[in-house]
């Protein structure tokens, strides 16, 4: 657990591959945290060098998306290893694309259920150990792509609309529990998932990601943008009239 500073001790990545998952972890393990769970289908073979350069012991776990009825289980798995868990980031997920989706409805809804279902059994089953111990907090990577949803990615973007409004309410579940729930919303990240995407306004990196995350557990807020200015950008979206916004989302 929790060091008498506050300092993180354990992570668990669900999503072991991430690239936003894993430059969190890194950056968390630069601040003190000494045992790491990476957590994917199939497990993770080889840890990344960066983490094992700076001291931490990692260690790989199975977990599929898609497998609802194993995430307790998982969960479980992950306390077996290291112990109670101080931070879970929850970064799992597919892109894909919007024409090929409508071109295949069965892709988009199996994408829809690793976007949004998966995030469902998986949160409440990290939730249900971080009330038991009475600390910890759960990281959910959702995207501006929920926050007003767009015509040309709009099945990835209502997952994560979904997720957005899930990882809310389970964060008011958890009110006076002692755990707690962080809600991140990058924009565009350049990564492999996205490499196939037009990059957008205002992007961030994936350490970018990761130090908006680091900042929001140490003031213990419930919601983290990446970059900050997307918060009063996309208030202002928000309220645009539907037709100028179904131009701006070809």
């Amino acid at each position: 657990m929790r060091d008498s500073v506050g300092t993180v001790r354990t992570v668990l990545l669900l999503g072991g591959r991430s690239e936003i998952g894993l430059a969190i972890v890194e950056r968390l393990v630069r601040e003190g945290a000494r045992e790491v769970v990476l957590a994917a289908r199939g497990g993770v073979a080889e840890p990344p060098g960066a983490l094992t350069a700076l001291g931490a012991k990692v260690h790989s776990l199975e977990f599929d998306a898609t497998a609802a009825d194993t995430h307790t289980g998982a969960v479980r798995e992950a306390v077996a290893l290291v112990g109670d868990l101080d931070v879970v980031v929850d970064a799992f997920g597919v892109l894909g694309d919007q024409a090929g989706y409508e071109a295949d409805p069965a892709a988009a809804a199996r994408a829809a259920a690793v976007n949004y279902t998966g995030h469902v059994s998986a949160g409440l089953a990290v939730a249900a150990r971080l009330r038991e111990q009475g600390h910890g907090a759960l990281v959910v990577l959702s995207s501006v792509a929920g926050v007003r949803v767009r015509r040309f990615n709009f099945v990835y973007g209502s997952a994560k609309a979904g997720l957005d409004g899930f990882a809310q309410g389970l964060a008011d579940s958890l009110h006076g529990s002692g755990a707690r729930v962080l809600v991140v919303r990058p924009g565009y990240v350049p990564t492999r998932m996205s490499a196939h995407v037009d990059p957008a306004p205002f992007p961030a990196t994936p350490a970018q990601v990761a130090a908006a995350v680091s900042a929001g557990l140490r003031s213990g807020a419930t919601t983290v943008w990446a970059p900050r200015v997307l918060g009063p950008v996309f208030a202002g979206m928000r309220l645009m009239p539907r037709p100028l916004w179904r131009r701006l989302g070809r």
